[in-house]
């Protein structure tokens, strides 16, 4: 099997490291492969990719969007370095408001699986990076596009600033803007 596929503290979020091989001529590796993803019961219809670059310190998210045209996403960092985060935003799940995180790169390979009912962000950590990711369900919807501020309270996420020397996180406007978890009319099916 090409992948090691973890589980992580919330079941549902894998963590996904890729069989790499280098030589003196490069590296190759798998980056999806549904059976191998079926088989972790990863069983998702991927429907778009999308690729952003961002520079240190900035931060996206928390995004997600509600229902019926929510998204799940396996994102890998191709270039530098990012703190991915995923929150679990599903009103009726054990583990509703907290989150997992972890450091992908483009020398770790790694990437994340994050499914329906979970927002997600990242802050770059390395001088730029560039990260891809595969969208499962819908397509990008205007219309059902939401979020939930950075630093919201009740989800409490430890962004790594100091460790990594960022005194201010580098949002967007909208970013900027978004309402706290408690804010939003979340239901089991993450409908605002």
């Amino acid at each position: 099997m090409p992948f090691e596929i973890l589980d992580t503290e919330i079941k549902e979020v894998k963590l996904i490291k890729p069989k790499v091989f280098e030589d003196n001529r490069g590296y190759f590796l798998e980056t999806y492969k549904n059976s191998d993803f079926s088989k972790a019961g990863i069983n998702d219809l991927f429907v778009q990719d999308n690729q952003s670059k961002s520079a240190k310190g900035v931060l996206r998210g928390l995004h997600f969007q509600t229902y019926p045209k929510e998204q799940g996403k396996l994102v890998r960092c191709i270039k530098g370095k990012i703190f991915d985060v995923a929150v679990d935003i599903r009103k009726d799940s054990p583990t509703f408001s907290k989150w997992v995180a972890f450091e992908l790169s483009e020398e770790n390979r790694f990437m994340l699986y994050i499914p329906k009912g979970f927002a997600h962000g990242f802050l770059t950590l390395s001088q730029e990076a560039e990260i891809t990711y595969k969208i499962s369900g819908s397509e990008y919807s205007p219309e059902n596009d939401a979020g939930i501020i950075w630093n919201d309270k009740t989800i409490n996420v430890k962004w790594p600033f100091e460790e990594y020397k960022i005194s201010e996180p580098e949002l967007s406007q909208k970013d900027l803007v978004l309402p706290e978890l408690k804010h939003l009319k979340l239901t089991s099916k993450n409908q605002v």
